[in-house]
């Protein structure tokens, strides 16, 4: 029996590094043993923030792959500032009190001229491409992955034009994600975003989301079925790790300006004075892209000495200092537009057998996983008190050489087993 053909349009993929690229990596890994063929289009020329050559090997081989080219903004913005292009274009944005008139030319331009992104000049070309493409091998089903969002408009022209079952994949929310308000847009940049998020809602088949709040929030909006299928963990080949000698708190991932968590340096400084032993055994150790911001407050807090900022690290490296730093941190902007976001690496930590620090705000939808699963333990930004509580307590643990997770029920966030719930998903709809 010949597989079923899906063509899955995004943007992020091999070499492109971290989270937005580890989605449909893993789901294309595993479609073909559900006798699914996919079939991933990509831009030919893309300008991607992070690289990790190394994901390239991950790619499934069964894959076929479609390259097109692309014209990218961001390759002519950073003739003028190649830091500040590459920070805006994976979402870290200045801090508005501090914002150059550069800051400010960059985020009006990319929020009022490139509507609703950069990657809306694929478009057209790419409709033309696939429409063809389409129409020669027999394809019935596709699916658009955002942000960016671009790509659900590719998704809409072609829905438009031909016979097709469209599933539309959110990662992200579109209007009320975090650094939307940031982008300085006009009266009529907004009300063109919230026009297209409504066409996209109500013209798929059915829209795919990754958190519960998401999904509230689009049933205001549309009509259509959405399903909520999470992101998740993959067995990942690492070696075994011998645990960091020093009481290490791990971030892992992009540590923006917004999440500057003070509760928590507030908790390690009143640790450090009330504790013998506790300041020559810290270690907060950073992985990712830092925003400056948060650089500063560390030093301001007098928390230099105890910091290792080590940068971005391949895919590899990080899930290894998962498995070996004491415990992990996951630390989310304090508003009501982040309660929908669960953090792509929230389920390799709870695989690590690692304690998981996790801050937010109140309600949030990675809260409930956590709990579920025992995988450490959520505060909201008003519980410094229970945080520093529960940090003491880790610390002593660390010192008896007992301090670990115990997760439970976490097979069913397995990437495999979500690849399942997506081909049942794909196959009701027939």
């Amino acid at each position: 029996m010949e597989s079923k053909k899906i063509l899955i349009i995004t943007y992020y993929w091999p070499p492109a590094g971290g989270p937005g690229v580890q989605r449909w990596l893993k789901f294309v890994k595993y479609l073909p043993d559900f006798g699914i063929q996919p079939i991933v289009y990509i831009p030919e020329n893309p300008t991607y923030p992070i690289v990790d050559k190394n994901l390239v090997e991950e790619v499934s081989e069964k894959a076929i792959i479609l390259k097109h080219k692309i014209f990218e903004p961001y390759q002519l913005a950073s003739f003028f500032s190649k830091s500040k292009t590459k920070k805006i274009s994976s979402g870290i944005m200045p801090n508005k009190k501090k914002q150059s008139f550069l800051d400010k030319m960059f985020l009006w331009i990319r929020g009022n001229l490139f509507i609703p992104d950069a990657r809306v000049f694929w478009v057209k070309p790419s409709v033309s491409y696939l429409e063809k493409y389409i129409v020669e091998n027999s394809i019935d089903t596709i699916v658009t992955s955002g942000p960016p969002h671009s790509l659900h408009l590719i998704g809409l022209e072609l829905k438009q034009r031909l016979d097709l079952k469209w599933f539309a994949d959110f990662r992200d929310p579109w209007t009320t994600i975090g650094y939307h308000k940031s982008l300085r847009l006009s009266n009529f940049a907004d009300k063109k975003h919230k026009a297209l998020e409504h066409q996209v809602l109500n013209s798929a088949d059915t829209i795919i989301v990754t958190s519960k709040t998401t999904k509230t929030e689009f049933e205001a909006i549309t009509n259509k079925p959405i399903a909520v299928i999470t992101n998740g963990y993959d067995v990942e080949k690492v070696e075994k790790q011998t645990l960091d000698t020093k009481f290490s708190l791990a971030h892992i991932g992009s540590f923006l300006s917004e999440r500057n968590p003070m509760i928590l340096w507030e908790s390690l400084v009143e640790l450090i004075a009330e504790i013998p032993g506790f300041k020559s055994d810290l270690e907060i150790k950073l992985i990712g892209a830092v925003s400056q911001e948060v650089l500063e407050t560390i030093a301001k807090f007098g928390l230099d000495p105890y910091l290792n900022s080590l940068g971005y690290v391949s895919h590899a490296e990080a899930v290894a200092h998962q498995r070996k730093s004491q415990v992990l941190l996951l630390i989310e902007i304090n508003s009501e537009d982040t309660k929908s976001i669960i953090p792509g690496k929230l389920f390799e930590y709870m695989v690590s057998n690692r304690p998981i620090v996790a801050i937010g705000p109140k309600g949030s939808d990675f809260a409930e996983i956590i709990t579920n699963t025992n995988t450490g333990v959520f505060f909201d930004y008003s519980e410094k008190m229970k945080l520093k509580s529960v940090i003491l307590d880790y610390y002593n643990q660390f010192l008896e050489g007992r301090l670990q997770s115990n997760g439970v029920g976490l097979q069913k966030y397995s990437r495999r087993n979500l690849t399942q719930e997506l081909v049942q998903l794909i196959n009701s709809n027939f």
